[in-house]
């Protein structure tokens, strides 16, 4: 399996967005860097894949609404593809 951390304290904006995912998945220098080609990339078959975001009040701070958009398409192309997980904060304390 192949892991994506998405981290709110290091993630600042969409193209650290991108290049999180590039390295983690090993993306060609051609992917198309927006949300389009993100949900192709995640809904091609192959090894499984696991989204983690933590430190989300900071990640939805940095990105504005495009936070939400990018959560409606990875949650999205886990519903398309079974070996997609995204886990939201699943370290979180609640108090």
């Amino acid at each position: 399996m192949k892991i994506v951390l998405l981290d709110g304290n290091v993630i600042r904006s969409k193209a650290n967005v991108h290049d999180a995912f590039a390295a983690a998945l090993d993306l060609p220098e051609y992917y198309g860097r927006n949300l389009d080609a993100l949900h192709d990339v995640l809904t091609d078959p192959g090894e499984d894949i696991g989204v983690i975001a933590v430190n989300v009040a900071a990640l939805s701070e940095n990105l504005g609404k495009w936070w939400e958009s990018l959560c409606r398409v990875i949650n999205d192309a886990a519903e398309e593809r079974e070996g997609l997980r995204f886990l939201v904060d699943p370290f979180a304390v609640e108090q």
